[in-house]
């Protein structure tokens, strides 16, 4: 059996480090042979040798043009877009795949794979550059002589892609987004240069803690969410560091809950219920209180406090009338309003400052603690 026969079964029984090195003997006696590349491309592919596999697709992209065999030219373009995925080169995978539409719409993969590359650039910032194609219909890159000198050369040290160096983003801009499936949710933190060996990520049933330096600049990125809307499994929570981001995925405790926020207003399980934490009062942040129930917020009116549902009815035309505290009609209008990063804003200010601060700015508080400010002449205290 010559070399390239044992690459091809060694590839289907899945011993891929042996089939490189079957298709690399095959090309030294070889050095043209377009199904050779990318039977290795797709090897080294499977053992995440996303470079290698790229320079091998790129090789047998120009051979097979200068053949031009269309089925081939398909192949070859096709095992190119995977290794641009891969290497997050999203707006240039996207190119090729375009190539390997016209070549052949009824690719059975090609769906896929197109829907896979869309989703990525839907996630990617406005100004990320991964957005903006850089790749050519054919490749410039050298293909190896006949000699097998030559061959040996290209099969020991494969064109890699040399990743451009990666600015920091500063700390006050980074931002971050989420989407969920039926049993994960994954929050992207969009932090370019994030140091790999210096990101923490801390997983508990109710929250979510990440920290990082950035690079050059001496500040500390934190992020944090406590309580999580809903709660986690810890131990199938992970996250990965890409020079782009920090993506975290957290595993859902209930499969198919539908998570409307990252941020939950529950009672942590285990929470004492003499806590003296102070929470935005629940009359205030819900529109539409129940008929029966009274405000549970502090009023300085000599009457108590008031049921507002009742005031509400009594649609009384004089407001100075009204008995109560109007600083709770007044909470209860802005939270109504407010769109979900205004109101995770009040909820975090409000909690954190101990009812001393209400911020309304999610970009400002949300990835800081904030500090209590009591009024002029007392002292904020913890119990």
């Amino acid at each position: 059996m010559d070399a390239a026969r044992k690459g091809e079964a060694a590839l289907s029984a899945s011993n891929y480090d042996e089939a490189i090195q079957h298709f690399t003997d095959a090309l030294k006696s070889n050095p043209n042979a377009v199904k050779y590349y990318i039977n290795r491309s797709t090897a080294y592919q499977r053992t995440k040798k996303y470079a290698e596999a790229l320079a091998d697709a790129e090789v047998a992209v120009v051979l097979a043009h200068k053949r031009a065999t269309r089925e081939l030219i398909k192949d070859a373009q096709f095992r190119r877009a995977q290794q641009l995925f891969f290497l997050e080169r999203y707006a240039d995978a996207e190119f090729v795949l375009g190539i390997v539409r016209k070549l052949d719409e009824k690719e059975k993969t090609l769906p896929i794979w197109s829907s896979k590359v869309a989703k990525k650039l839907q996630e990617l910032p406005e100004d990320d550059e991964r957005r903006k194609p850089t790749a050519k219909d054919v490749p410039d890159v050298e293909v190896p002589s006949t000699t097998q000198e030559a061959a040996t050369k290209k099969a020991e040290t494969p064109a890699a892609v040399v990743p451009k160096p990666v600015v920091p983003t500063p700390a006050n801009k980074i931002k971050d987004d989420w989407y969920q499936s039926n049993d994960t949710v994954t929050v992207n933190i969009l932090a370019k240069g994030a140091p790999k060996d210096k990101v923490t990520v801390d997983f508990d049933k109710d929250s979510l803690s990440v920290s990082f330096p950035v690079e050059g600049s001496g500040a500390e990125y934190s992020f944090n969410i406590d309580p999580l809307y809903a709660p986690i499994d810890p131990a199938e929570s992970k996250f990965r560091v890409t020079p782009n981001k920090v993506e975290v995925t957290l595993k859902k405790a209930s499969q198919g809950v539908k998570w409307k926020s990252l941020e939950g207003d529950r009672q942590v399980e285990g929470a004492s219920e003499s806590s003296t934490s102070t929470t935005i009062p629940h009359h205030i942040l819900n529109s539409k209180p129940a008929q029966d129930s009274a405000p549970a917020y502090p009023t300085s009116s000599k009457s108590g406090a008031k049921n507002w549902d009742k005031l509400a009815a009594e649609d009384l035309d004089d407001k100075d009338e009204i008995e109560g505290d109007e600083t709770s009609h007044f909470f209860k209008k802005l939270y109504g309003g407010a769109t979900p990063d205004q109101q995770r804003a009040m909820m975090k200010s409000y909690q954190e400052s101990g009812g001393t601060v209400l911020s309304t700015d999610w970009s400002n508080v949300g990835s800081k603690t904030v500090v209590p400010e009591p009024p002029e002449g007392m002292e904020a205290k913890k119990y």
